[in-house]
């Protein structure tokens, strides 16, 4: 039987032309998101590329394609396959070009906030979802990462650079791979500034979509030093709800303004303990990250509660992202994530020296 309604691929396109891209309010065709479109008579399908795999909108958007092309005359079904091209933000890093397409630091004004803890799961929710991920410890004299990722040692060195660890689908380079546990770094800056270089240039990192790095506290050498050797996309800062975190950590977010390092928000972390009546407790106060944030303003990106288990999750080498997946605190965190990676994506697109999305492999 001849179907006297054919679908054409400019039908298609044109109805999807109407379907905006939640963050970056343009549509999927302008934006060169739709890929493989394949008609079959009354059967359609294609791929929706993402800029990220961690895009928080992703069932949004595959709902609104579906719902334009199933309202075009004469289609019967529509097939969607959701994939991601992470963009780059131009910016080109390390002594050597690294291939690193986006940088977030995470910093925070005082140490103990938990800013490890933030920068560990964000490169876990990220490499879950399925993006190529580094982390990098620049915390030269506290160096946790390997603990809290559970890796002990580096493999064994290539031919011309060293090889990052790897755990839970993250890369990870450390100090703390380098020296015995109860052993002091009692470096002068030029050695940090050194250290930190290398980490980039000679470390064989490999094609990554996010380098995650970790700050030390404080407004000190390392983060001029990480500045001066690689361009960031962005930095997030980590504080409690107190006042005295909320002035160290307004320290640590000029530090990102005068290194011109664009801000994508703040995490307030411990932010309050649920009881088991289910009624929360303020251990260190309320609402001050999002009145630094107002201050300041930058995004508030989310609240982390307190939860014994992300100190389990850190001893043990297995973040709580991880091994308590659905707990609350597991949810902020994956939400925190999903945000800051769509911060990245609408950063990146709207860099002057944006490198378009271009397919990979």
């Amino acid at each position: 039987m001849v179907n006297l309604n054919p679908v054409s691929e400019e039908a298609v396109l044109q109805a999807l032309s109407h379907v905006q891209e939640p963050e970056l309010h343009q549509d999927l065709v302008s934006l060169n998101m739709i890929r493989d479109l394949k008609i079959d008579e009354q059967e359609v399908g294609f791929t929706v590329m993402l800029t990220t795999p961690a895009c928080p909108l992703r069932d949004q958007i595959e709902r609104e394609a579906r719902e334009a092309v199933e309202a075009l005359p004469g289609v019967k079904s529509v097939a969607i396959k959701l994939d991601a091209n992470v963009p780059t933000d131009g910016r080109q890093r390390g002594l050597l070009k690294l291939p690193i397409r986006n940088a977030i630091a995470v910093a925070s004004g005082k140490g103990g906030v938990g800013k490890s803890t933030l920068a560990v799961n964000l490169a876990v929710v990220l490499a879950k979802s399925g993006a190529r991920v580094g982390l990098l410890d620049a915390d030269i004299y506290g160096p946790n990462i390997p603990t809290m990722m559970g890796v002990e040692h580096l493999p064994p060195a290539g031919e011309d650079k060293l090889l990052p660890a790897e755990a839970h689908g993250v890369k990870l380079m450390s100090i703390g791979f380098m020296v015995k546990a109860d052993q002091p770094l009692i470096w002068r800056g030029p050695m940090l500034h050194s250290a930190i270089r290398q980490f980039l240039s000679d470390v064989e990192w490999g094609e990554l979509d996010y380098l995650v790095v970790d700050l030390p506290p404080g407004t000190g050498d390392a983060g001029l030093s990480l500045a001066q050797s690689m361009p960031l996309s962005g930095g997030l800062i980590v504080t409690l709800p107190q006042q005295v975190s909320l002035d160290d950590a307004r320290r640590g977010l000029e530090m990102f303004r005068q290194m011109n390092v664009p801000i994508f928000g703040v995490v307030e972390n411990m932010s309050y303990l649920e009881l088991p009546d289910g009624t929360r407790m303020d251990v260190f106060g309320a609402g001050g990250g999002e009145k630094l944030a107002l201050e300041s303003g930058v995004p508030f990106i989310g609240a982390i509660p307190m939860d014994p288990a992300v100190r389990e999750g850190g001893d043990s080498g297995v973040p709580v992202t991880i091994s308590n997946p659905d707990s609350p605190v597991s949810e902020a965190l994956t939400a925190i994530t999903l945000d800051v990676a769509a911060k990245v994506s609408v950063a990146a697109m709207q860099n002057n020296d944006f490198v378009p999305i271009t397919m990979v492999g």
